[in-house]
C-alpha cells in the first residue's frame, strides 16, 4: 500500500488536496495509530514525531489510555510533552517521566452522572461489568475480566466505589468501564448511548464489547479543542490520526485526517484521508509527506 512518498488507500479513497494552511499541530491516536502491534514507536516514526516538533508543529498523544499507561511514549515528546488522556477526560504532562505525569486539566465525571450510567446500563444490558478509572486510582468488579495489566485497587460493586463517601469521593472520577461478556461490541456501543442519553459520552476503543464512559460532551475532540483554542489554533490547522470509533469526532474536526489502514469502518468514514496501517509505520508515511509540503 505504500509507494514511497505516496500514500495509497485499500478502498482507493483519493487524497484531500493539501490544505491552505500549514498545519501547526499534529494529534494522533496511539494504540492501532502510533504504535505498532507489539506496542513499540518504530525508529521511522520517532524521526518523524522529531522533525514536526523541529519544524514547529506541535505533537499531541491523543489517547484513550489513562496517565499511567504512558511511560510507552514518554521517551518521545520531543517538545511540550502534553498528552491527552482518557478520551479527552485528562490533559497530561510528561515531562515527569514515568510515575511522575502531572495532571494539566481534568475533565470529570460527576457521581451522580456515573452512578445513573451504571443503573442503566445495568438494567439496558444485564451481566455488564464495571470498572471506575479515577485520576491516580483504578477499581474493579469482582466479576470483571483481567482485560488490563495491573492490580486494581479494590475489587467493588461499581455503586460502591461511585456512592457519597466511596472511594471515588476523594478524587475525580475520569472513565467508566462497561464490559459484556455476549453483546456485539457496536451493538453494545449503540444499545448503551440510546440508554445512557446525555448523562455521559460513549465510545469504545477495545476488539471486544468494552464500553469507555466519560462525562457528557467529553472527546478527543472537545478536549483537543479547547487546547487549541489556548494556543490560537483553529482545526484546520491540525492534523489528526486514528482508528477507533473513539477517534470520530476528531478525525471530523480536524482540517486534515487520516484514518489508518487497520482503521474501523467508522473511523475510514470520519476521516478525509487514508493512511497505511499502524505496522507500517502509516502516521510516520503522512508526516514526511507533510514536511515535505511547500509553505502556503
Amino acid at each position: 500500500m505504500r509507494d514511497n512518498d505516496r500514500v495509497t488507500s485499500a478502498t482507493r479513497q483519493p487524497e484531500p488536496p493539501a490544505a491552505a494552511t500549514r498545519p501547526r499541530l499534529i494529534a494522533t491516536d496511539l494504540d492501532g495509530t502510533l504504535l505498532r502491534d507489539d506496542q513499540t514507536v518504530s525508529p521511522r516514526t520517532v524521526a518523524a514525531l522529531a522533525a514536526a516538533e523541529q519544524a514547529g508543529i506541535e505533537v499531541f498523544f491523543v489517547t484513550g489510555r489513562p496517565a499511567r499507561w504512558m511511560d510507552v511514549v514518554s521517551a518521545h515528546v520531543h517538545g511540550h510533552g502534553l498528552a491527552i488522556c482518557g478520551n479527552g477526560a485528562a490533559v497530561v504532562d510528561l515531562h515527569g517521566g514515568p510515575g511522575a505525569h502531572r495532571f494539566v486539566k481534568v475533565r470529570e465525571l460527576a457521581r451522580d452522572n456515573a452512578l445513573d450510567t451504571v443503573r442503566l446500563l445495568r438494567d439496558a444490558a444485564p451481566g455488564t461489568v464495571f470498572a471506575i478509572e479515577q485520576t491516580y486510582g483504578f477499581h474493579q468488579e469482582p466479576d470483571y475480566p483481567k482485560l488490563h495489566l495491573e492490580v486494581p485497587d479494590g475489587l467493588l460493586l461499581a455503586e460502591e466505589v461511585l456512592a457519597s463517601g466511596g472511594r471515588a469521593a476523594d478524587e475525580p472520577v475520569l472513565k467508566i468501564l462497561a464490559f459484556h461478556p455476549d453483546l456485539d461490541p457496536d451493538g453494545f456501543l449503540t444499545l448503551a448511548r440510546l440508554a445512557i442519553g446525555d448523562r455521559a459520552s460513549v465510545t469504545r476503543s477495545s476488539p471486544s464489547a468494552l464500553l469507555e464512559i466519560s462525562g457528557p460532551d467529553v472527546s478527543k475532540a472537545s478536549t483537543l479543542a479547547l487546547c487549541c483554542a489556548e494556543r490560537g489554533i483553529s482545526h484546520d490547522q491540525v492534523v489528526a490520526f486514528g482508528d477507533m470509533p473513539n477517534d470520530v469526532e476528531m478525525l471530523t474536526w480536524a482540517g486534515r485526517s487520516y484514518a489508518m489502514g487497520n482503521a474501523h469502518p467508522d473511523a475510514i468514514a470520519a476521516a478525509s484521508g487514508r493512511t497505511v496501517a499502524n505496522n507500517d509505520d502509516g502516521v510516520a508515511v503522512v508526516i514526511e509527506r507533510l514536511l515535505r509540503e511547500p509553505a502556503p
